[in-house]
């Protein structure tokens, strides 16, 4: 593996950088403001005006779907930005130093994995009435796969019902935790359910394209994480009561969503766990700037040993973090994401706990300050806590893991 960026990369970094300078940061509270005075209006669930005027700016300066890699741009016809995951990777590392910017650049989930999704496995069709649209950033997606009745960690149990009839599938379930169901640019669906219970326990699951204004789809209550509803974006419970949908909207056909999810769910996993890195590096610089100008017991909180030792081993967790996952994008990229399977595992254990304990530590150098809405490492600390089950949780990655390990010395498979 080559520890040096590619000079597409370095060039992309650069400008990504001073865009970040010069717009991103400077409206930080500009977007805080503007949430608040939506939440006043009653208005909470409406985009957020300067994040709408920072895309208008983003584009023209060429950073736009950074995230489409090769083979997704062949498909989809749409050139992006064209980088392998590993020439992405900093990159999102460098828009997840602010929980809202990848949607600036039009690089924020779940409209990344979808529009990869659709890429590769949808009619032309398909691409023409949704993918487009989606690169243009003029509507938005979300991913229904979880449910409420059954443990989710475990794909298999996935209940809802996706049944032919005719020319058409029938859609019953109940969802929850479906990413971007609550924002009111939500267009299309894309959803997991079981078309043939009696397959073969992989060959089960399905998914299909569902439009957001397809009669039957009822949004019960938009989610909150630790007080947090994340509008105007949100995570939402809701129901598919009676949904009939063209058969043609079925992805690559019946029983091949474990396929799909694992194509899906790769890059994502990359992409999370970058931006994940991002924002520790963000709580790391607030920590040392806080605990710089802050004096406790006769000295700088900077000197005080404790706070040393954290600042020494946020470091590096960090560097550890990225490099591990710089190795699974390399993997990804050079032998196939079944070869980097246990890399894959490995990053989603270890950057969101990595995430959680650099912002918990960065929290307690803020003092009360850290909990606040003052300084963003509360939201912080929410979002990385989240990512620990997005994807699956550590307890799946980590037995997944345990089982390779222990296959090199003799354990049969299960």
């Amino acid at each position: 593996m080559e520890f040096e960026y590619s000079a597409k990369t370095r060039e992309l970094q650069a400008r990504l950088l001073k865009f970040m300078d010069d717009h991103i940061y400077p409206n930080e509270p500009v977007v805080a403001q503007q949430l608040q005075a939506n939440t006043e209006a009653g208005k909470r669930w409406t985009p957020i005006p300067v994040i709408e005027e920072l895309k208008r700016k983003a584009r023209p300066a060429g950073l736009w779907n950074l995230f489409l890699p090769v083979d997704s741009a062949k498909h989809s016809g749409y050139e992006g930005a064209g980088l392998t995951n590993l020439e992405y990777a900093p990159l999102a590392e460098i828009m997840g130093r602010v929980p809202w910017a990848s949607e600036v650049f039009n690089c924020s989930a779940p409209d990344t994995g979808n529009m990869e999704t659709i890429a590769r496995y949808g009619s032309d069709e398909i691409k023409a009435r949704w993918l487009k649209p989606l690169l243009e950033g003029e509507i938005r997606s979300a991913f229904a796969m979880t449910e409420p009745e059954v443990a989710s960690s475990d794909a298999t149990n996935i209940c809802t019902s996706i049944k032919r009839d005719g020319d058409h599938y029938v859609i019953n379930g109940h969802k929850w935790w479906t990413s971007g169901a609550a924002d009111p640019r939500c267009a299309v669906f894309i959803t997991m359910g079981k078309t043939d219970p009696d397959a073969p326990k992989h060959s089960q699951q399905s998914m299909i394209i569902v439009p957001a204004d397809t009669p039957g789809l009822r949004i019960v209550r938009p989610l909150t994480v630790f007080g947090y509803d994340d509008a105007p974006h949100g995570h939402a419970e809701m129901y598919f009561e009676n949904v009939r949908v063209p058969a043609d909207n079925i992805l690559l056909g019946e029983g091949r969503g474990f396929e799909i999810a694992q194509g899906r769910l790769g890059p994502g996993r990359i992409h999370h766990c970058m931006r994940l890195i991002g924002v520790a590096e963000r709580a790391l610089e607030l920590m040392c700037r806080r605990s710089l100008s802050r004096v406790a017991f006769g000295k700088p909180v900077a000197l005080q040993g404790v706070t040393q030792e954290r600042i020494a081993e946020a470091r590096c967790k960090i560097d550890m973090a990225r490099l591990l996952t710089l190795r699974a994008a390399w993997l990804m990229d050079t032998a196939g994401n079944k070869v980097a399977k246990t890399d894959i595992a490995m990053i989603k254990v270890v950057a969101p706990n990595m995430a959680c304990q650099v912002i918990d530590w960065a929290m307690q150098a803020h003092g009360g300050g850290g909990v606040s809405g003052d300084f963003p490492l509360a939201n912080a600390y929410a979002h990385a806590r989240t990512l620990r089950f997005a994807d699956g949780p550590d307890e799946v990655h980590r037995a997944a893991i345990a089982k390779w390990e222990l296959g090199k010395y003799g354990m049969p498979a299960r």
